[in-house]
């Protein structure tokens, strides 16, 4: 007589795992190498030493490297709710986590060469890396960009919020890009005017602005689904997802004033 034999049921963590596409599972693989390179560069900096702010210091590593891995794990997330097709979201998401490396490791490679990496003229070399990056950050506007057109089309309602966090996550994202873009745009001009050490200081005004609304698509999206475990009704799911989309809203904006407020 024959004896079955149970298997064990794997985790929700494993089983949410193995539902991943390949392309998803390679994006989140490469997120969390962009965040551990972010850790790791903390390290570095706690031996190393070195100033924090500046054009040149491990702060840069540290940070793309967190935020960088952050967003590319929420954008394959996030995007599965995009009406969009999946090839199309396959290849922009593959373009998209191959320029989060690129610009990682541009920043990265500078870091530890000791000098800047954006807006940096100074030799052949440092050009060619400096307008590396230029030019991914304007594939980054590109991609996202399109991506947050499709979010205002149709998205699931169910969890309940989720689209309208969605939507507002994507809304807050091109803030970012367009903070991102200024900051390019004038630190060029000054650097092409002969204006160097002013073009590395252009951009701190817009950082606050720029740094507080790159993540509203993933902690949005994130409240959503995580209120979607709760016993609340979808009423009020739906009021505090509102509720934190205008309360990240007045951050952002306050992120924007900042720099008139300190002067």
């Amino acid at each position: 007589m024959a004896v079955s034999v149970s298997r064990p049921r794997p985790s929700p963590l494993t089983a949410s795992v193995q539902a991943l596409r390949p392309a998803e599972r390679l994006c989140h693989a490469t997120g969390l190498l962009l965040v551990l390179s972010g850790l790791v560069h903390l390290v570095v900096f706690a031996i190393d030493g070195g100033p924090w702010d500046g054009p040149v210091s491990w702060r840069k590593p540290v940070t793309f490297g967190l935020s960088f891995g952050a967003t590319l794990i929420a954008l394959t997330w996030v995007t599965s709710y995009l009406r969009i097709a999946e090839r199309t979201r396959t290849v922009l998401l593959g373009v998209f986590a191959a320029d989060c490396v690129v610009e990682v490791g541009g920043i990265t490679l500078q870091a530890w060469r000791r000098v800047p990496s954006h807006l940096n003229m100074q030799t052949p070399f440092d050009t060619a890396v400096s307008m590396t990056l230029a030019v991914g950050g304007g594939v980054l506007v590109v991609l996202l960009t399109v991506f947050a057109v499709a979010s205002f089309r149709r998205v699931p309602a169910s969890p309940a919020g989720m689209a309208l966090a969605v939507r507002s996550g994507f809304a807050i994202l091109l803030v970012a890009l367009a903070s991102g873009a200024a900051m390019i745009a004038r630190g060029v001009l000054l650097t092409r005017t002969g204006h160097q050490q002013a073009a590395y200081h252009s951009t701190a005004p817009l950082k606050p602005l720029h740094g507080v609304s790159l993540h509203a698509v993933l902690v949005l999206p994130a409240l959503a689904r995580l209120l979607s475990r709760t016993a609340w009704s979808e009423r009020a799911r739906r009021r505090a997802v509102a509720a934190a989309v205008g309360a990240y809203a007045a951050a952002v904006a306050a992120a924007g004033l900042w720099p008139l407020v300190g002067r």
